[in-house]
């Protein structure tokens, strides 16, 4: 696989840098357990606003006289991209990488191509709708060590939709560099479409256990030791 000449590569984290089953069968799973704990001390301030704007938006949420566990748990059986949901679970799995219980996953090619990539002047950065403590948490705790000193910035929903062109024009605007040298890996097409229509290149990223995504839309890969740049 070959792409053209490129200064930056913006990564998605769930499906292309690390399996998903990591994050549907441990960190969301963990999250859910521990979240009747949090509540009790945490500010829902932002929790509690989002809720209400799903009352007025008739998507019918468990009352909040239910407990705000409950609403947490409406919000992650719809896998909701909720900001303050993000924040939750990442303040929640602050604690599970803080006592050990919890470690970050990520494929075995990631490491080498971050140092590959750092050997040769790109600006790596990181773009996912967990909070970016979520994902300074997975990166500085992974398997093959901490990968952060690798990555220079990182974006979460409070930048936009991942599935909004303008997030990317954003974030291209953060890297400094014309969008056209930045190249968005992610295993989701719609995500890579946005991309494309702000400028980026893009690669379909396909991994074990990752959705199936419609065909000839991005050129695919299936680890990154197929990213020549």
């Amino acid at each position: 696989m070959s792409v053209m000449p490129v200064r930056g590569i913006l990564l998605d984290i769930e499906g292309t840098t690390t399996p998903i089953a990591f994050v549907y069968d441990v960190l969301f799973p963990f999250a859910r357990r521990r979240a009747v704990e949090y509540v009790k001390d945490a500010d829902l301030t932002e929790l509690k606003r989002e809720h209400e704007q799903d009352v007025v938006a008739g998507t019918n949420p468990p009352p909040w006289s239910a407990g705000p566990v409950q609403y947490i748990h409406w919000l992650m059986d719809k896998d909701r991209k909720s900001t303050a949901l993000k924040n939750i679970q990442g303040k929640i799995w602050l604690e599970g990488y803080e006592s050990g219980e919890l470690r970050g996953e990520v494929f075995p090619d990631v490491a080498p191509a971050l140092e590959r990539w750092r050997q040769s002047h790109i600006d790596v950065r990181i773009f996912s709708s967990g909070s970016v403590l979520a994902q300074r948490l997975l990166f500085s705790t992974t398997t093959a060590g901490d990968l952060t000193k690798y990555i220079k910035g990182y974006f979460d929903t409070t930048t936009g939709p991942k599935g909004d062109p303008s997030s990317y024009r954003t974030i291209a605007d953060a890297f400094h560099i014309p969008a056209g040298d930045i190249l968005f890996i992610s295993d989701v097409s719609r995500e890579l479409d946005a991309a494309r229509s702000a400028g980026m290149q893009t690669l379909l990223c396909v991994r074990p256990g990752n959705h199936p995504q419609p065909a000839n839309t991005h050129d695919t890969i299936t680890s990154f030791d197929n990213v020549v740049v």
